[in-house]
C-alpha cells in the first residue's frame, strides 16, 4: 500500500527566527483532501563524549519546560551548515571541549507527529581541552558525570532528554558494552 500523502498547497502561518508554524493543504493517499499542520525546524546536532568512564553533560534552563535539564552537548543547524561540523561547535561552545574526529551514530526524529526536526547524533572518541564560549543569552554548565550515575539518573528520570538518553542508551550498547558498565 502507498502512504504517501501529497502536498498540495503549503501555508505558514508563523515564521519566526527558529521555527515555522504550517498548516498545509494536502492529499491522503486515498486522495482525499486533509489539512496537516506541523512545525518546520532546521534541524539539530548533538555530541555524546565519555572520559574515563564519564559522560559530559550540560545543565542548562529550558524555558519551554520552565526546567534545568541535564544533556549532552547540542544546538540548531544554522542554515547550510554540516551537522558534523555543528556538533563540533557546540561541543566546544558548551563545554570547550574541542574534538577533531566525529563519528556520526545515527539521526533521530524526535516529534514526528508534529514536526520535521532531524537531530543527528555523533560520538566524540576524543576531545582535548579548549575553551567554551556560550552564544550570547546562553548560560550552562559542563559537567563531567561517572556512567554509572547517568544511568541511575535516567533510569530515575532525572535526567529526561531524550537524545541524551538514547545517546547513552546506544553508548552502552555498542562494542566493547560489557566493559562501559560503570
Amino acid at each position: 500500500m502507498n502512504f504517501r500523502e501529497t502536498t498540495v498547497k503549503e501555508n505558514i502561518l508563523y515564521k519566526g527566527k527558529i521555527i515555522a508554524l504550517h498548516r498545509d493543504d494536502a492529499l491522503r493517499p486515498d486522495g482525499r483532501p486533509c489539512t496537516r499542520e506541523y512545525v518546520e525546524h532546521p534541524g539539530g546536532a548533538a555530541v555524546l563524549y565519555v572520559r574515563e568512564g564519564k559522560v559530559l553533560l550540560v545543565r542548562q534552563y529550558r524555558y519551554a519546560y520552565r526546567e534545568e535539564l541535564l544533556e549532552i552537548p547540542a544546538g540548531k543547524l544554522n542554515a547550510g551548515e554540516d551537522p558534523a561540523a555543528a556538533a563540533a561547535r557546540e561541543l566546544e561552545e558548551e563545554s570547550g571541549m574541542v574534538s577533531h574526529s566525529l563519528e556520526h551514530w545515527f539521526t533521530m526524529y524526535p516529534t514526528p507527529g508534529y514536526s520535521n526536526e532531524k537531530i543527528y547524533i555523533y560520538y566524540a572518541p576524543e576531545a582535548e581541552r579548549g575553551a567554551s564560549h556560550p552564544d550570547e543569552g546562553e548560560f550552562v554548565d559542563a559537567e563531567l558525570i561517572p556512567l554509572a550515575e547517568v544511568e541511575r539518573m535516567i533510569a530515575d528520570g532525572r535526567i529526561r532528554d531524550a537524545k541524551t538518553i538514547i545517546a547513552v542508551q546506544r553508548y552502552l550498547l555498542g562494542p566493547g558494552s560489557e566493559n562501559k558498565k560503570g
